[in-house]
């Protein structure tokens, strides 16, 4: 043993596995800290795009949009990706986008829901680079077409079922209204709110709080506790919930009103929706008000009896939800009548522009933005947002912020 040793009492041996280590560890630093090249900067941003690799001529293609890789750059070779009326954008259509919305439609939050026409409307409106807001409010839908697809029936969703099932290129798809379609008034479509997916998950039973609930958590990335305001007034609070939870009116005073005040007086906008399990459909009752929203009753006699569909945006006095918070638009009067009014509210929001700039950085680079810089560039994204409504343009940039990584 002793003959195998240097000078230093070190065996060779166990130098060599020190040496072995160290290239180990200064191999990993060059790694981490190289900058890569303009093909790697292409292929990451193809492969989290549209979740497959691009062919060799492609990726040659998309290596020389690139150039030196300023943002710009990558920018302008990511919105080539995901151009519709480019070949290479066909999976970030029919996969990618499909992926982002799913979980947005059902209760459980999963990814593997079918494709529906809330999911569609999602993807029709990026795809048509029209403004995003359009998603909360509108009177539309997007439907496909193919052999053997059924069309569009407000009681069933076999007509998207055909389309995924026949794997159809969801690019193809059409926007039309829903009141064609679903027999709704005009002025009563509100986007995917009112879609028949949104409605067979959130309208369904219950009390059609969880609409509001499901619409602040998808698309202002808020849950009822981040919202919530013990300040509140208690007055548009409704019978069913009961002031002495337990026995205890402290438990209220100190946590429902915070939820309710807030959501109550916002979620009256659905008093005439319904979903209709046997029919299968979207239920809508003008200038009546829904059962569900006066079950109850006997849980608090003097609390509020909903009369109609007037809500209002309790948000928006002085306090932690204001318009230096959430960013209420102060061309919007915080008010209004139905499910179309509020939409507005929460889609023409600081907070709803934001969230769509985090969702599509989470979808795209795998991860939340950690660090100030990364912070900072979505801040900028949802900014461009929330004065072009374009979710595309969104997609495009987030995929440049993290080509390098």
């Amino acid at each position: 043993m002793s003959n195998m040793k240097r000078s230093n009492g070190t065996s060779p041996l166990a130098k060599a596995a020190a040496l072995g280590v160290a290239l180990l560890a200064f191999a990993s630093g060059q790694q981490a800290g190289a900058t890569p090249t303009g093909r790697a900067q292409a292929l990451r941003m193809y492969e989290r795009l549209t979740g497959t690799p691009p062919s060799e001529a492609l990726l040659t293609t998309l290596e020389g949009m690139v150039g030196a890789g300023s943002i710009p750059e990558l920018e302008s070779t990511a919105a080539f990706i995901i151009n519709p009326n480019n070949e290479s954008s066909k999976n970030f259509y029919s996969v990618t986008l499909k992926n982002f919305a799913s979980p947005w439609t059902n209760r459980d939050q999963s990814i593997f829901a079918p494709l529906n026409d809330y999911t569609a409307t999602v993807i029709g409106l990026v795809k048509d680079d029209a403004d995003f807001r359009q998603v909360l409010f509108d009177d539309v839908v997007y439907i496909g077409n193919g052999s053997g697809v059924p069309p569009y029936s407000p009681t069933s969703n076999a007509h998207y079922d055909a389309l995924e099932s026949n794997s159809v290129d969801l690019r193809g798809l059409t926007r039309t209204t829903q009141s064609s379609l679903n027999g709704l008034p005009p002025a009563a479509t509100a986007g995917v709110i009112t879609s028949r997916a949104g409605a067979e998950a959130f309208f369904i039973d219950g009390t059609n709080r969880a609409m509001f609930r499901f619409t602040l958590m998808n698309h202002m990335c808020r849950d009822l506790e981040q919202v919530q305001d013990t300040s509140r007034p208690p007055d548009r609070i409704r019978q069913d919930v009961t002031r002495s939870p337990g026995g205890d009116s402290s438990v209220f005073n100190n946590n429902c009103i915070g939820c309710h005040s807030v959501m109550d007086s916002m979620a009256q906008a659905f008093a005439y929706y319904d979903y209709d399990k046997t029919a299968g459909r979207l239920v809508y009752t003008p200038g009546q008000v829904q059962p569900k929203y006066l079950i109850n009753s006997d849980n608090f006699k003097p609390g509020y009896v909903t009369p109609n569909d007037a809500w209002e945006n309790r948000m928006r006095l002085p306090g932690r939800n204001d318009e230096r918070v959430l960013g209420w638009s102060p061309s919007l009067p915080g008010s209004g009548s139905g499910a179309k009014s509020l939409g507005q509210e929460l889609a023409y929001s600081g907070a709803f522009a934001q969230c769509q700039a985090e969702k599509a950085y989470r979808k795209v680079c795998f991860r939340a933005p950690a660090t100030l810089a990364e912070h900072n560039a979505v801040r900028s994204i949802g900014d461009n947002f929330q004065t072009n409504g374009s979710m595309r343009q969104v997609f495009a940039q987030v995929a440049a912020q993290c080509a390098g990584q």
